[in-house]
């Protein structure tokens, strides 16, 4: 084995580390998440910071122990640096890049965001651009073009609330525990999704593919119209007997426009493959729906929930190609917020000119 490489990630609520090998085999991933912030119903960024700064180092320890790599065998540390909670991307940043320092390594900053591009790689050597990358997490939310590896137009973005966070407070809003994703998966397979008429926020944009913010989204209207909704149950005491229907309606309206923006996308980019990452992305209903929306011809690739979910083997991938890329971006401190190294806005003239190599244009890593 040579050429190992650490990933950590601690952009939110999970500490994670993973190994590598030069090919970008998971040697090992561990992931320790934040029960804490359940009784909240939501993240505490103090909190979170806090837990993180307890548990790197035994999270480190046992990511090293399970892949058989000792620290001194490590050939470069590569750590989410962007975009997060502030506090809680100190503790990952700073001691990656102590602990890089300490051993003479490389220290690779990443961008949080493009790791979750790299993670359906991990399991799937096919998941090579070009493709449309749906990218939602309990942060974000952005449909990107990427006709190669880092190479990155964005299409759209929410203008508000992320996709996750609106589960995360509809879900407390139902009573459901939090996260709120995959509670409102589950109760949402015993209701119909036509009993309430939710919105589909900026799903009836005018002006087609070329008008600002055509692929943008929007999850603030539909939250409150949930809000609303369940207020006026509350007042007749049957919040618990609908629940399953109100989970399945708003599930049922974030799918609508989830897909209907990727479609859209994939139509204007000439391009039938998808590529879904981030926490949402596990959300089975939505897979399903968007492999439906593209046809048999159309390729999705989606990885597992633990490559999903925010993890360390991700950052180590996107690390990979970074160092084989030679450039880092510009990235180099813990930032809240910044746009992903090499990303443009898109335009519809591009669309013949950005196709790329096809698939298997990715270089697999290298280095020494």
């Amino acid at each position: 084995m040579t050429a190992p490489i650490l990933g950590i990630e601690t952009t939110c609520d999970e500490t994670s580390a993973a190994v590598l090998d030069e090919r970008g085999t998971i040697l090992s991933l561990v992931i320790h998440s934040q029960d804490v912030h359940r009784v909240y119903g939501g993240v505490v960024p103090e909190l979170a910071a806090r837990d993180h700064l307890r548990r790197i180092e035994p999270v480190v320890a046992a990511a090293l122990r399970e892949a058989g790599v000792e620290r001194r065998e490590l050939r470069a540390i590569a750590a989410a640096a962007a975009p997060g909670l502030i506090g809680a991307l100190l503790v990952g940043v700073t001691w990656s890049r102590t602990a890089a320092f300490a051993l003479g390594v490389p220290w690779v900053p990443v961008h949080h965001m493009e790791g979750h591009l790299f993670g359906p790689l991990l399991e799937d050597p096919a998941a090579v651009p070009p493709f449309v990358g749906l990218l939602v997490s309990g942060g974000h939310t952005m449909l990107l073009w990427v006709p190669e590896w880092g190479r990155y137009h964005l299409l759209g973005q929410t203008r508000d609330d992320a996709a996750g966070e609106a589960f995360d407070k509809v879900g407390k809003l139902l009573g459901l525990p939090y996260p709120g994703g995959p509670a409102i998966e589950a109760a949402a397979r015993g209701g119909d999704p036509a009993r309430y008429a939710f919105p589909r926020p900026m799903m009836r944009g005018k002006g087609g593919p070329a008008a600002p913010g055509a692929f943008d989204f929007s999850f603030s209207g539909l939250k409150t119209a949930v809000a609303q909704t369940v207020a006026r149950l509350a007042e007749a005491g049957a919040v618990v007997e609908e629940r399953p229907h109100l989970a399945a309606s708003f599930q049922a309206a974030v799918l609508d426009v989830l897909a209907g923006r990727t479609v859209a996308a994939v139509e204007a980019v000439g391009c039938d493959r998808v590529l879904l990452g981030g926490g949402v992305s596990a959300n089975r209903a939505l897979r399903s729906r968007i492999r439906a929306e593209i046809g048999p011809d159309g390729r999705l690739f989606t990885g597992s929930p633990r490559v999903s979910l925010d993890n360390g083997a991700m950052i180590a991938r996107a690390g990979q190609f970074r160092i084989e890329a030679g450039t880092f971006g510009g990235l180099g401190e813990a930032a809240a917020s910044a746009p992903i190294p090499g990303m443009l806005p898109w335009k519809p003239e591009m669309r013949d000119s950005t196709l790329g190599d096809g698939p298997g244009s990715a270089a697999r890593p290298s280095f020494n």
